[in-house]
């Protein structure tokens, strides 16, 4: 891990082979070990992400009751817990960093509230940090929630559903936004034996007792997108990414049809993926990030590397991450001669072609997707990202596999 407050980073030749190094999905992880919580038995899961937000869960899960104990930056960790202890009736009080306790977590605890869950504000109401008393249930299995925000919150009420004594039907309201990760919720929620149904806008689920059953985690397709745009921004590239599957439950898997038009092809092989470069297509489609907003300053990146003109949209939960990352890519993309301009309402363009800064120093405002987005535009001029070891959070060997295939790794003090 690199604890400096810089790293410059480079690519001498600008062609990558080899064989990059993945985390688990910490998406994944994070669920298994909620579920294999509620379960109440112990039962092995593989390949466990080492990304810190899954390590804190996995160690918060054995919180005793009456501690105060702190999400950190984990927005998962933050939604799941409060669910968690709620439904167990264990009396914690749940805080997190200053930027934690600015994201918003009213709709969760309002939902909570009406199963009969006690949790009390200690601050700003709507807010985190949170004092969680207890759990009586209130008789409903019916709820509305606006879907519009957070998926997190969805499935955090659908993981603690099946042990409401007759279940819960969950109304969604609005524009489900990242609607991959609620179908990846029930579907490990299916793989240990609570079979619940997503109509419309309605999700029904029984009241069951989860299964024990052995789960493998796979890589993480939202680490994978840092090296579609390493080979989009290559002479040449021909990389294998170990460890993803076609099948995937994660919403970022569509990464194959996103890349294609920046001129990456995939090809599934028995070991994972394997990338190679093509033609770039122009002029590109707008985008919908509503399902996979995660990807969407790696894209941002990529446009202002390649010097192209790219719309997107579905950037609404943006606003409410690590930091405000539509405003930290608007204050970024200039540095390396780009700019994000909302162009209509929901629209937002990165316009390119502009000239970039000279050695542009990237700020990271806490967020590991800032660092790693902008790294790989070190393909094109060597670009200094701050605060590195903020990659902690979801990729802890990120600038070691980026060593592995050739980029120029310099500590700055």
């Amino acid at each position: 891990m690199i604890t400096t407050s810089s790293v410059r980073v480079s690519h001498a030749t600008q062609v990558l082979t080899g064989t990059v190094s993945l985390p688990a999905s910490k998406s994944e992880a994070n669920r298994a070990l909620i579920l294999r919580a509620l379960s109440g038995q112990e039962f092995p899961i593989h390949n466990l992400s080492d990304a810190n937000d899954t390590q804190l869960l996995n160690r918060l899960l054995s919180t005793p009751a009456g501690a105060e104990v702190s999400a950190e930056d984990a927005g998962t960790v933050m939604r799941f817990l409060t669910a968690y202890y709620a439904i167990k009736n264990q009396k914690v009080t749940l805080t997190g960093t200053a930027r934690m306790c600015q994201r918003p977590i009213g709709v969760l605890v309002d939902a909570l509230r009406k199963l009969g869950a006690q949790i009390e504000y200690l601050g700003q109401e709507g807010f985190p940090p949170l004092q969680i008393k207890g759990f009586e249930y209130a008789g409903s299995n019916q709820l509305t929630v606006r879907a519009d925000i957070s998926s997190q919150y969805i499935s955090a009420l659908l993981m603690i559903a099946p042990l409401l004594p007759v279940g819960l039907k969950l109304t969604l309201e609005g524009k489900i936004g990242s609607e991959p990760y609620i179908r990846m919720t029930l579907a490990q929620m299916a793989h240990f034996g609570v079979q619940a149904s997503f109509e419309g806008n309605t999700i029904t689920v029984p009241a069951h007792q989860y299964e024990p059953k052995v789960y493998t985690v796979e890589s993480d397709w939202s680490a994978a997108s840092y090296w579609y745009s390493a080979v989009a921004l290559a002479k040449e590239a021909d990389l294998l990414l170990p460890a993803l599957r076609a099948d995937s439950l994660q919403g970022d898997s569509v990464l194959p049809r996103l890349m294609a038009p920046f001129g990456v092809h995939t090809q599934f092989v028995a070991e994972g993926v394997r990338l190679t470069k093509q033609e770039l297509q122009e002029p590109l489609e707008r985008i919908d990030f509503s399902a996979c907003p995660d990807l969407a300053q790696t894209v941002a990146a990529l446009a202002a590397g390649l010097q192209v003109e790219v719309e997107m949209t579905g950037l609404e939960s943006l606003r409410i991450k690590e930091t405000d990352r539509v405003l930290a890519l608007q204050q970024e993309l200039p540095n390396v001669g780009a700019t994000l301009q909302e162009t209509e309402e929901g629209v937002f363009t990165v316009f390119s072609g502009k000239e970039a800064k000279n050695d542009p120093s990237i700020h990271t405002y806490e967020d590991h997707r800032m660092a790693m987005a902008f790294a790989p535009l070190a393909l094109r001029q060597q670009i200094e990202i701050e605060e590195p070891s903020v990659v902690k959070k979801s990729y802890p060997r990120f600038w070691e596999a980026l060593a592995a295939v050739g980029f120029e790794i310099e500590p700055i003090s």
